[in-house]
């Protein structure tokens, strides 16, 4: 079965995020629905750096369906519409209530999560601008963290946004996957390769 996966995006999202994590998760077969969390309900909207990203739909008229994970980007502006989204934020409650994976990069763990105290206790890792939100001994000063007891991924910022996408890969449908995705992208060396057992 196909697994569905929820982008939502918002004036101000990190558009390198935003359009690698669409990407990354189109290549691996997933159905990737990108909702708009604008208040005004517009589907077109500016991102951060000025890139013009068009959603599939509302967030409200998906608000109810089931996702294999539901994905944040980050951008100041867009998490902070996240963040006062409270159909968004119930998403995410149900989400992990259902201990579906979702996964969240740059400035969204520290604006939305934290901010909600959707996960405490939870490790986590975000832009290294946010990390006095996250408490010291939560804090993890890597690249992509993964919570195994939270299921709950975590990304630093664009420049990682690919590890991040090839890892919701690797969680939600093995190694195996996400080196099929990978391999053909000529991907960056810091990928962590040994994990998605790449020789």
């Amino acid at each position: 079965m196909t697994k569905r996966i929820l982008i939502p995006i918002a004036p101000g999202t990190e558009e390198m995020e935003a359009v690698t994590l669409i990407d990354i998760l189109v290549r691996a077969g997933y159905q990737v629905v990108v909702a708009s969390a604008d208040f005004d309900g517009h589907l077109t909207m500016r991102a951060s750096r000025g890139v013009t990203l068009t959603a599939d739909c509302k967030l409200v008229d998906v608000a109810d369906d089931e996702f294999d994970a539901v994905v944040l980007a980050g951008g100041v502006g867009g998490a902070e519409v996240f963040r006062d989204s409270t159909v968004l934020v119930e998403i995410i409650r149900q989400q992990k209530y259902d201990g579906r994976l979702v996964a969240a990069i740059c400035a969204a763990p520290a604006v939305v999560l934290q901010h909600h105290d959707l996960y405490p206790g939870a490790l986590m890792t975000c832009h290294p601008n946010f990390q006095q939100c996250i408490p010291a001994d939560l804090w993890r000063n890597r690249r992509v963290t993964y919570d195994v007891n939270n299921n709950l991924l975590t990304s630093q910022g664009p420049g990682t946004a690919l590890e991040f996408a090839v890892e919701i890969i690797v969680q939600l449908s093995g190694k195996a996957l996400a080196r099929e995705v990978a391999v053909p992208l000529v991907a960056l060396p810091q990928l962590n390769y040994e994990k998605l057992g790449i020789e």
